[in-house]
């Protein structure tokens, strides 16, 4: 209803809304200033169309409030519902109804059903805005006259709130489907140029003779941050094939003792100023991606070896479950630890606690990655550390065969 300001909401959905549409609609026609006559002339029409619409859906709603035409004001109720069942002026509700009010119209568009009343309002009665804010907080403030008022309008905020959440939900959702979508095109973007780069300068290390020292450092150093940034830009595919579901697995049964063998010696070029130890459980299978699960270890003993001092020990210790179906790798260090707050959220993407974000370089990527590939591979992985007392990572795999 246009240019309608709306004092009251009531929805229609059973003989108890009947009630209150009637007291409410007489509320307001008092406190508007109408005579009792007309309040009940006003409340009975719009009792008659609750009446009929409760009968044929539970689905209604009621509006009351009051339209301004020019300097003149009316009181209005409008209810709209939607039906396949044809209500027409002959029906008995709809028939006394538009006796009553000097102004009715019904518009029926497909099932959607309208039907306005309304009472012209004597100037007399000085009807502007300050009154109706005033109508509007009171019905607020009021205190429900029956407890069926005050669970309608409990239910009505729980719905309200749900509503909300799910708008809240899908806007996030949208946010994060664009942002996905550009780190995936980026990603993509990216990787040809770098690897172009990479291959030129790799060119240009060779050609020994035809570039002087000095040369050959600034190639190296090209070389070196081609290679992170590359890394960085894997991460990025990564997290978006992780949001989409499309990480992808080759999946083989692998000698865990063997695996791990490999990857301390493989780490321990690349973290020299660390010293690794490691212990095995000899004879456990387990089926992995060989090339992710690298990614998840390589992730690991990196991060133990950033966040601790030189020289330091980080170990890799295994330990096979009483029923012998599970295996638990731990990843120990000696390094900065972190806080209750941090262990909560280091495996949510791009997290990264303030005092480390200072002081290390990162984007907060790998954990989550490797908390989506353990995930992926019917595992667990989860953290114990205290500040200043160094941190243990923890995985647990399926085993396949145990010997």
């Amino acid at each position: 209803m246009v240019n309608m300001v709306v004092i009251i909401k009531i929805s229609l959905e059973n003989e108890m809304d009947l009630i209150l549409a009637n007291k409410r609609c007489m509320k307001v026609a008092e406190l508007l200033g109408l005579t009792i006559a007309t309040q009940t002339t006003f409340a009975t029409a719009v009792s008659e169309i609750a009446r009929t619409v409760i009968d044929i859906t539970n689905n209604g709603e009621l509006d009351i409030g009051v339209v301004q035409k020019g300097q003149r004001h009316e009181l209005a109720a409008l209810v709209t519902f939607n039906s396949d069942l044809t209500l027409g002026k002959a029906d008995e509700g709809v028939y006394y109804a538009q006796r009553l009010v000097p102004q009715f119209e019904m518009v029926r568009d497909g099932n959607l059903c309208r039907i306005e009343m309304k009472i012209g309002l004597p100037r007399s009665l000085n009807t502007n805005k300050v009154k109706l804010d005033y109508l509007k907080n009171y019905f607020k403030q009021e205190v429900p006259a029956t407890p069926y008022e005050e669970i309608k309008r409990k239910n009505v905020a729980l719905n309200q709130i749900t509503a909300e959440q799910e708008e809240e939900i899908k806007r996030s959702k949208f946010i994060d489907d664009k942002k996905n979508e550009f780190i995936s095109i980026a990603s993509h973007e990216l990787k040809t140029p770098l690897t172009v780069i990479k291959a030129y300068t790799q060119m240009a290390l060779k050609a020994k003779d035809e570039c002087s020292e000095r040369v050959r450092q600034y190639l190296v150093k090209i070389d070196s941050q081609s290679a992170k940034l590359h890394d960085l830009v894997k991460q990025l595919l990564d997290i978006s094939k992780a949001e989409n579901g499309k990480l992808d697995y080759n999946m083989q049964t692998v000698s865990l003792d063997e695996f791990i063998a490999e990857m301390v010696s493989i780490m321990q070029n690349i973290t020299p100023g660390h010293q690794l130890e490691f212990s095995v459980c000899s004879g456990v299978n387990i089926s992995v991606d060989s090339l992710r699960m690298e990614q998840v270890f390589s992730n690991l003993i990196s991060n133990a070896a950033k966040y601790s001092a030189k020289n330091t020990v980080i170990n890799i210790v295994c330990t096979l479950s009483a029923d012998k179906k599970n295996v638990t790798i731990a990843v120990s260090d000696q390094g900065i630890g972190m806080s209750e707050e941090s262990i909560k959220s280091i495996f949510n993407k791009f997290y990264r606690a303030e005092t480390v974000s200072n002081n290390y370089a990162g984007l907060g990527m790998g954990l989550y990655i490797t908390a989506q590939i353990i995930k992926d591979h019917r595992g667990k992985i989860w953290a114990e550390s205290e500040i200043h007392n160094g941190s243990v990572f923890y995985i647990s795999l399926p085993c396949t065969v145990s010997r």
